[in-house]
């Protein structure tokens, strides 16, 4: 991989995947996945989302942005844990940290089309994402939406490094592989994003 696209693929063993969904099983606790919906249609989303650190992303009718508290209970986010930290002080090569992890959960069926992440002001800032559970497949093309695409298979365990000239190029996710991993007990796949959100 090139152009500040780095995949480190099997980055957490499976005893440290273990231990990841342990800690954000209670991160979850203080702040459920909910089902965001589109701005203009009021679609839901097939994803549910849920968000760590000082500010988190949300979707709804009146659009897409970061904000401190979690829409339906009104708390605030709970703070990103430690080991989620630590990978970004290794891989993300940003000598400021995260202020947003946002959480996905892709139960069978969902799936996310190709978008770029550009509400964040900082685009010197790298996106790490580190993948949880079943296989899924990863759609990633240029900076035009029309662009000639490729895939990836990011598997339990990965990470995922979008910096550089990486930053701004589509993605998605075309589908989950269902049974490829039996590290969640629910199944599917939890996918956390890393973000700078705001200038240093």
């Amino acid at each position: 991989m090139s152009n500040g696209l780095k995949y480190l693929p099997s980055y957490f063993d499976r005893a440290a995947q273990e231990t990841l969904v342990a800690v954000l099983g209670e991160c979850l606790a203080k702040a459920p996945f909910y089902t965001p919906v589109m701005p203009r249609s009021g679609r839901p989303f097939t994803v549910r989302m849920s968000n760590l650190g000082q500010l988190g992303w949300v979707s709804d009718r009146a659009g897409y942005r970061y904000q401190a508290r979690h829409p339906e209970t009104g708390e605030p986010w709970p703070a990103i844990p430690a080991v989620v930290m630590e990978v970004w002080s290794k891989v993300s090569g940003y000598p400021h940290e995260p202020e947003a992890c946002l959480v996905n959960h892709y139960r069978e069926g969902a799936k996310m089309g190709l978008h770029r992440d550009e509400d964040e002001e900082d685009f010197s800032a790298p996106v790490v994402s580190i993948s949880l559970g079943d296989t899924a497949i990863f759609r990633i093309g240029g900076t035009e939406r029309s662009g000639k695409t490729e895939t990836l298979k990011l598997a339990s365990g990965d990470v995922l490094v979008m910096g550089g000239a990486s930053r701004l190029r589509y993605h998605g996710i075309d589908r989950v592989l269902t049974g490829t991993s039996t590290l969640l007990r629910e199944g599917g796949r939890i996918n956390l994003t890393l973000r700078r959100v705001k200038r240093p």
